[in-house]
């Protein structure tokens, strides 16, 4: 039934588990950039300082970071979330690998010993403070380490003056290096940090709206079950009095008793509806139907109740089987019945299926949309009406349809008026237990 998904809860987790990805990613970027930019330092040493480095075995080094990255880019493309372990593994095997590049040219003496606090504030960013503190005890280590245990450089003269003068000119070299990673790192970090962030706002703002629908759900619930006595009562007294002389014998009164029996006994339809809505009554359960046949029987009921002029197309290639359900046919009638309002004379229906999506646009030529009214449509006591508790229609509207995995769209058309577009995955419509159920039966 498809009443039973308002049952479900936003989850926060989708909103964690796309950052962890795209932290994944930049890791991955700085990673090919590092790679690149110790390949072409090392051959600048090697070829034009002429200063002899073990290039075997850095290579060695190099290789495995690229072995690295090519297993973190299928990681991340095949697993649904990236954890803060893997984000930590991946910082660790990049000190490991800088420790073991600095420990073949130089150790502490190599002034791109200074890259070590990259990987502190990368650690910082995107993990808690424990794994940053991890972090720092290794990068400490790994410098500690280097200061006793390295490959000293042969300069081509053997001079100290050199020495310091290319040491002073690496010191150059890291700090740009530095700052530039920094600064664009960070950059796309805090990207991701306030997307991620507003993704949160999304969930919370979709949360309290469903609270929101809850609450007047209960309401509802409650003016049903305290309207039922009272119509009730209306019903037999309006049978009674059409058993009296001084009706029958006036065709005039006769009619107007005939039109307040069939309000009444419209309104205790309406009741019955919410009860059953509710799961407060026992009623027929939703029935196998089509797409074509729901709309159809939506339409004819809406006519015989408005008597509007409803001009309606359908472009079906086909006509898939669903399962009608009083919710979807209330928010197709709600959004009928508020373009009615605006346009007495004319309203429009067209119904798209195009092959995974229904889309049902209600047309109408009334003034349009505002362009507030555009910019906050869909929440709740947005409405041009100028009642008070109006625009619960469409926000009601929006959120099932939003349950259903769909969309809601407002426009003013070219040509005049306000179009609803209501877009439903035709695999939110179809239950396969109910139709095995009556292919069984």
């Amino acid at each position: 039934m498809l009443s039973a998904l308002f049952k479900g809860k936003p989850s926060h987790a989708a909103s964690g588990d796309a950052t962890g990805r795209e932290n994944m990613l930049q890791l991955i970027q700085l990673r090919w950039t590092a790679v690149v930019g110790q390949v072409l330092t090392i051959l600048f040493v090697h070829w034009v300082l002429h200063i002899r480095l073990p290039l075997l075995p850095m290579a060695a080094v190099l290789a495995s970071l690229t072995l690295l990255n090519l297993v973190s880019l299928q990681r991340r493309r095949t697993l649904p979330r990236i954890s803060e372990g893997e984000l930590l593994f991946g910082l660790m095997v990049d000190a490991a690998a800088l420790t073991a590049l600095l420990y073949l040219s130089g150790g502490a003496t190599n002034p791109f010993v200074f890259l070590y606090p990259l990987q502190v504030i990368l650690g910082a960013v995107l993990l808690r403070p424990r794994n940053t503190w991890t972090m720092v005890a290794i990068t400490s280590c790994c410098f500690a380490g280097l200061t006793i245990y390295y490959q000293p450089l042969q300069l081509p003269q053997g001079g100290v003056a050199e020495l310091f003068g290319l040491h002073v000119a690496g010191l150059l070299i890291c700090f740009v290096l530095d700052a530039s990673l920094l600064v664009v790192f960070m950059s796309r970090i805090n990207r991701n940090l306030r997307s991620r962030d507003k993704r949160l706002a999304d969930l919370r703002q979709r949360a309290a709206e469903e609270d929101h629908i809850v609450r007047m759900g209960l309401l509802a619930s409650g003016a049903a079950h305290e309207l039922g006595t009272p119509l009730a009562t209306l019903s037999v007294v309006l049978g009674d009095w059409q058993e009296m002389a001084l009706f029958w014998q006036d065709p005039e009164r006769l009619q107007e008793l005939g039109d307040m029996q069939a309000a009444v006994e419209r309104c205790k339809t309406i009741v019955t509806g919410i009860l059953l809505s509710a799961g407060e009554a026992r009623g027929e359960s939703p029935v196998l139907t089509t797409v074509a046949g729901f709309v159809d029987g939506v339409v004819g009921d809406w006519r015989r109740r408005t008597g509007a002029n409803l001009e309606y197309h359908k472009v079906l290639p086909q006509d898939p089987t669903i399962v009608s359900d009083s919710a979807l046919k209330q928010i197709l009638v709600n959004v009928l019945d508020n373009a009615l309002e605006a346009s007495p004379d004319w309203v429009g229906l067209t119904v798209v299926h195009d092959g995974e999506t229904l889309t049902l646009s209600v047309r109408d030529r009334g003034p349009g949309f505002a362009r507030e009214m555009l910019e906050r449509f869909g929440k709740p006591y947005q409405s041009s009406k100028g009642r008070p508790g109006g625009g619960l229609g469409l926000f009601l509207v929006v959120n099932v349809v939003r349950k259903l995995g769909g969309r809601v769209a407002a426009d003013n058309p070219p040509e005049g008026g306000a179009r609803v577009s209501l877009f439903l995955p035709l695999a939110a419509l179809r239950i396969e237990q109910e139709e095995e159920a009556v292919a069984d039966d």
